[in-house]
Parts: C-alpha cells; structure tokens; sequence
C-alpha cells in the first residue's frame, strides 16, 4: 500500500511500521434522507490540519505514534453489496497483516462490510455502537442492505446479545422491540458503558467499536444526513470513547459526517477531533 497523498494530520507513517491503518469508505447510496456522506472521510482529512495533533485530554500526541493513512476505496455507488465486499477485502487486508483498521464513512451500512472481515477472524466478536438511530430494520423499503439496517445485519453474524447500543432515541416499534429480545440496547445516554466495558475487559473480548456521529446532540454536529433532537454533547462522547477504548479493540470506524450539510464547518471538526481521540485512546 501506498501512503494517500493528503493524510488526517500526523498519520503519514509508512504501512510497514505503523499499527493502526486509516481508510476512507465514501459511500451513501442507501441513505434514507439526506445525502452526503460519501464526502466525509475527504474531507475529515482536508480539514484535520484546523486542529493539533495533540491532545490535551490525553497528554497524548499523533506524532508519537506509527498510523498509515490509505486514502478512500473507490467503491461502486450501483451496488451496496459490491461496495460492502471491497471494504471487506480491505479491511481483511489490514487484519492479516496484523495492524488495527480505522475506517471513515460513508453512511453507517459500510460497517458491515468491516464487520465482516473482523468477525471471520474474530468469531468471539462484539459490537459497541453508539448512534441515535436503532439501525436494526430487517429491510427499509424491502432493501436488506441499508444503513437502518446495518446493526441488524450485524446481529445476523454476531447473534444474541453481543451488539452493546447507546444513545439510541431513534427507530420503529419493531427496532425496540427486537431489541428488547437480542441486542444490549441503551437508550439515550452511556449509562451502563462502565458495565459492558467492565465485562469485555474481564473477558478479552474482542471489540469492534462504531460511533455514528449523529449520537451528538444536533447542536454540537448538525453536519449529518438524519439529525435527531436529543443527543449528547462532545465531552460526554469522548469520555466514552475513552472507557472503549479499555476494551480489546480490533476494528473500529467513526461515519455519516456529510459535511456540506454544515457550511460552518464545525461538525467536520467535531469529527476530525473525534478521530484524533479515538486513535489516541486505542494502545495498539
């Protein structure tokens, strides 16, 4: 692989030294409402040089650690599952040469492709999903492979009670049922993260962790295809992403930032800082 030419600021370490990889997956063609997502790992990365490479959360710093950043996929926008394949085989890729993929969304359904890869060589996997929406749809419109339906998707890998969700405020009556019966569903907030964190420590688990950025109040990330009213606020996501960030993580990915539906510009750097800390937090 070769280093992308424009890299998020402080992953421009070469592939064989490095042990987490950055990819972009830019693909929205099954989003339900607004469309844009395809633009936001671009331009997470255009715009990751408005902020420092350190952290003062964390008194860590990017320059201190070994990332490759790969640039985007150039995936099919005619075929979701054509595009799910290519993330798989990148972020197969990736795990077989032992190094931790960060993937940059794109919509939520390129997840599944991700979580493909992960759970053919981790088939202990769980999930941790933070996102407004229940995205637990057995179809949306008689479409199977969707970003409502990327968690349900998920479960049909994974199984019973190994999808742990916060923040969710979002969904149909059947989502919240299913839920009820198969998922680890938290509404609205991280209450019980300590919890589920605490256990797959315990375990070992293997951890594969999502962050829709639409889990942040539209007040603090309104640069997003399907805003809802509620929502958390930046600190509360980063101390979360935090106690993550404890458990065994071997993939993860952050998504739905469409940042043209922002003209500000501050839900793209939400998201850059975001990503900052996320690969700050994870010890790989």
């Amino acid at each position: 692989m070769n280093r992308n030419i424009e890299t998020f600021i402080g992953c421009d370490a070469e592939y064989e030294e490095s042990g987490i990889v950055l990819f972009g997956a830019p693909f929205d063609s099954t989003t339900s409402f607004r469309p844009g997502a395809r633009f936001g790992s671009a331009a997470i990365r255009h715009e990751s040089f408005g902020i420092e490479t350190y952290s003062p959360y964390q008194d860590k710093d990017l320059l201190d650690k070994k990332i490759f950043d790969c640039g985007d996929l150039e995936l099919s926008f005619g075929s979701p599952e054509a595009a799910l394949n290519d993330i798989e085989e990148q972020t197969g890729k990736i795990l077989n040469d032992g190094k931790l993929p960060i993937m940059l969304g794109g919509e939520h359904l390129v997840t599944l492709g991700a979580v493909r890869a992960v759970y053919e060589k981790y088939p202990d996997l769980q999930i941790i999903h933070f996102d407004a929406h229940a995205d637990l749809r057995d179809d949306y419109l008689g479409v199977k492979l969707s970003h409502a339906c990327v968690l349900r998707r998920c479960f049909d890998l994974v199984g019973d009670k190994k999808i742990h969700q916060f923040c969710i405020r979002s969904g149909d009556r059947e989502e919240f049922a299913f839920a009820k019966d198969h998922t680890d569903m938290h509404k609205f907030s991280f209450d019980g993260l300590d919890e589920v964190c605490g256990e797959l420590i315990a375990n070992n688990t293997p951890v594969y962790f999502t962050i829709d950025m639409d889990c942040l109040d539209p007040s603090v990330f309104c640069g997003t295809g399907t805003p809802e009213a509620g929502g958390v606020s930046f600190t509360e996501l980063l101390s979360a992403i935090l106690k993550v960030s404890r458990t065994n993580i071997v993939g993860a990915d952050i998504n739905e930032l469409a940042p043209m539906l922002d003209q500000s510009g501050a839900s793209t750097a939400v998201a850059c800082k975001t990503l900052r800390e996320l690969i700050l937090s994870i010890n790989k």
